[in-house]
């Protein structure tokens, strides 16, 4: 005898589906009609098919952020990635008060909001009131972000492996804790160093959670503003202005609506790629676990 399906169940997510509608779908609707026409005033419109796409694909501009963009991200991981490991192979593990504390401590860089960081590292490194500036002036170095391209971007980089290396440490942490005791009971045994351990047993155990690492460090600093924008206004001259910037100074400050709605989609569909070829990754080491 046939079972019947109940799909009133079905009825359970149209919240959901109406939600993503008006959360997603809808402004995304609106950015791609944006898109291909030029906008004179309210109802003033003119088609212009795909006009705003060659010219934001041309714009040397947009290409230098993106360059910017990328390498900025790949610098974020390859520090972020390797210091968030060894800052979770040296935490303590069990349930005793001096984890607890140590993971307390470790969270507090991601509870405080993006403009109170940019703000803070605003202040810490002023050669006259900061910490770090005064400090850099101390031993002779003549450090100033607001007038140097290197100080800034190393600025930059440095606020952000501040800021969110404590979540790679916490994934890596996680990963580290779901490992049996019986794996370095058998390494103990067979006389295995504390490299063949990491590289045999801990590295291949945190595989997964060091690819979302990997995947949400990657996204949000592909996609970060507040934070640059607060310390350096994207200066001096452009060397810290990255892909999220650029959009806002045409969309708000230029008022090119045409031309920043099609960069908006050209923005998402790089995005998109990054994002599905990291979830192609996630699933195929899935797939190879399980096998």
């Amino acid at each position: 005898m046939d079972k019947v399906q109940d799909n009133r169940a079905w009825f359970l997510i149209i919240p959901v589906f109406l939600i993503v509608a008006f959360s997603a779908v809808i402004p995304l609707m609106t950015v791609v009609n944006y898109s291909v026409q030029e906008i004179f005033g309210p109802g003033q419109t003119f088609f212009v098919g795909t006009e705003w796409f060659e010219a934001v694909l041309k714009d040397e501009r947009l290409h230098d952020a993106l360059v910017r963009q990328i390498v900025y991200s790949l610098a974020v991981l390859a520090i972020e990635i390797p210091l968030g490991i060894l800052i979770a192979l040296g935490m303590p593990g069990g349930r005793s008060a001096k984890t607890s504390l140590t993971l307390v401590l470790l969270a507090l860089p991601l509870l405080i909001p993006f403009n109170v960081v940019g703000t803070i590292w605003q202040i810490f490194g002023r050669g006259d009131i900061g910490l770090l500036g005064a400090t850099f002036r101390a031993i002779g170095i003549d450090y100033n972000y607001t007038n140097n391209s290197a100080h800034a971007w190393v600025t930059v980089l440095v606020m952000d492996v501040w800021h969110w290396t404590s979540l790679v440490a916490l994934l890596c942490y996680a990963g580290l804790q779901s490992i049996p005791p019986a794996f370095y009971q058998a390494a103990k045994i067979d006389g295995a160093s504390k490299w063949a351990v990491f590289r045999y047993i801990q590295l291949p155990k945190m595989r997964g959670v060091l690819i979302i690492a990997v995947l949400l460090r990657f996204m949000d600093s592909f996609m970060i503003y507040t934070e640059p924008f607060v310390l350096t206004g994207g200066g001096p001259g452009n060397s810290t202005t990255f892909l999220s910037q650029y959009l806002t100074q045409m969309a708000v400050g230029q008022f090119d609506i045409g031309k920043a709605a099609a960069f908006s989609i050209v923005y998402f569909l790089i995005v998109l790629l990054f994002s599905f070829i990291f979830y192609t990754i996630i699933t195929r080491t899935g797939e190879g676990e399980k096998k």
